[in-house]
C-alpha cells in the first residue's frame, strides 16, 4: 500500500476515534453524570454569639422539565435534611408544564421558611443554540424567547410563605436570630437593583445579614459585601457544566473567577471578607443536558458558632 494510502487510513482512524470518544463522553453526561445528584453540606461558622445552630437548604438551577422524574424524585426527598431555612437561587423551570410537578415535587420544603430570586429561565423558555457558544463566555439573551408562567411560579412561592427578594429585602426571626434578607432580579439579564439589607428595630438584637442573587457578577457581590453582608448565596454558573479533571470549571457564565464556579468560598469587597456560596445548581437547560466532573447539587450549609 503507498505511503499517502497508510497515512490517509491512519488519519481515518484517528479521526473515528476521537468521534466515538466524544460521542460516548456525551452520552455519558447526559445519561449518567447530569443524573447523579448529590447532597454537598458545609459548615458556616457565622453564628452571632448567643444563637441556636440552624440549617439551611440551597437549591439552584433545577431546570425541571415534566418528563425528569427520576429528578422530580430526589427533589422530594430533600424535605429528609430537615432544613430550618430554604434559599432558592433561580432557575427552577424549563418548560411552561413544569410548575405544577416542581411545587408537587417540592412539597414539604414549601412550609419551610424561603427565600427566592429569579433566574433568566424563569422568565424565559429555553431555546436551541450551539454548545460552543456557551464556552465563549456569557451566554446572550435572545429577546424572541417565549416567555414562561413566572407569575404563576412566584405567586406560588409566595402563598406558601416564600419571601420573594426580587430587588427586595425582608426580615425574619428564626430561632431567636433577626435574618436580614436582601437579594436582586436577575443581574444576567440587568434586572438587578440592590435594595439594600432592611434592619426593624423591633427585631432581637442578634442579627445575619444574608445576600441572594442567581448570577453571581462581581458588581452585585461587591455591593453586598460592603453593604455589610454575612454571607452570599448565588447559582447560575452549573459549577462550569462542563469541567476539566484537576483543572476544574471552563466558564462561569459570568464574570464570576472560574475557580469560585461552585463551593463555599470567600469575598472580599470594601475592606471586608465574607462567605460566598455558590451552588454547581441541580439541572442544565434541556437545550443542553450534559454535565462533566461537576454532579448536580443541592446544598445543606449548617450555621454554627466560629471556632
Amino acid at each position: 500500500m503507498a505511503p499517502w494510502a497508510t497515512a490517509a487510513r491512519t488519519a481515518a482512524a484517528a479521526t473515528g476515534a476521537l468521534a466515538a470518544t466524544g460521542a460516548g463522553l456525551i452520552a455519558w453526561g447526559a445519561l449518567v453524570e447530569a443524573r447523579n445528584f448529590t447532597v454537598r453540606t458545609e459548615r458556616l461558622p457565622i453564628l452571632p454569639p448567643g444563637g441556636r445552630p440552624f440549617r439551611i437548604l440551597h437549591l439552584s438551577d433545577i431546570h425541571l422539565m415534566p418528563s425528569q422524574r427520576d429528578k422530580l424524585a430526589w427533589l422530594s426527598s430533600l424535605a429528609a435534611v430537615k432544613p430550618d431555612l430554604v434559599v432558592n437561587t433561580g432557575d427552577n423551570i424549563g418548560s411552561a408544564a413544569s410548575v405544577p410537578p416542581l411545587l408537587e415535587a417540592l412539597g414539604p420544603l414549601l412550609d419551610v421558611p424561603g427565600v427566592f430570586v429569579p433566574g433568566s429561565n424563569d422568565y424565559y423558555a429555553p431555546q436551541p443554540a450551539n454548545p460552543l457558544r456557551y464556552l465563549a463566555g456569557p451566554s446572550r439573551q435572545d429577546p424572541r424567547r417565549s416567555e414562561l408562567p413566572w407569575q404563576e411560579l412566584f405567586g406560588a412561592f409566595e402563598s406558601r410563605g416564600w419571601l420573594n427578594l426580587s430587588n427586595q429585602g425582608f426580615s425574619h426571626v428564626l430561632q431567636d436570630i433577626r435574618l436580614d434578607f436582601a437579594g436582586t432580579d436577575d443581574p444576567h439579564l440587568e434586572r438587578d437593583e440592590w435594595p439594600g439589607f432592611p434592619g426593624a428595630s423591633s427585631a432581637p438584637a442578634r442579627n445575619l445579614r444574608i445576600g441572594v442573587t442567581h448570577a453571581p457578577y462581581r458588581r452585585v457581590l461587591d455591593t453586598m459585601a460592603q453593604d455589610g453582608a454575612d454571607v452570599l448565596f448565588a447559582g447560575h454558573t452549573h459549577g462550569g457544566q462542563i469541567c476539566v479533571p484537576f483543572y476544574g470549571a471552563l466558564v462561569t457564565n459570568c464574570d464570576l473567577p472560574r475557580w469560585q464556579a461552585s463551593g463555599l468560598t470567600s469575598w472580599t469587597a470594601g475592606g471586608r471578607t465574607v462567605p460566598l456560596e455558590v451552588s454547581a445548581g441541580i439541572g442544565a437547560s434541556p437545550m443542553a443536558p450534559v454535565r462533566f466532573a461537576c454532579r448536580p447539587e443541592a446544598v445543606v450549609l449548617d450555621v454554627v458558632a466560629p471556632a
